[in-house]
């Protein structure tokens, strides 16, 4: 579970994140809950940072957009 990720500066939404190494060594992350989020990095502080960028990013364009992340709901509330 990741916490501190949020829209508009608010730090209220927890994800379930899959973390996994793939056979040349990286570590691939993905978010469940928001189809096509996902990233790959050499370390897991890296992948940490990684997947945070990658929800954020995925939310400001989902807010911006006005498609539904999770479910139908907005993701910015």
């Amino acid at each position: 579970m990741l916490n501190g990720v949020g829209c508009g500066g608010r730090m209220d939404r927890e994800f379930h994140i899959v973390i996994e190494r793939d056979s040349g060594g990286y570590y691939v992350a993905s978010v469940p809950a928001l189809p096509g989020c996902h990233t790959q990095a050499r370390s897991l502080d890296e992948l940490s940072e990684r997947i945070k960028e990658a929800i954020r990013l995925y939310l400001e364009v989902h807010a911006t957009s006005g498609r539904p992340d999770d479910g139908g709901s907005h993701p910015c509330g």
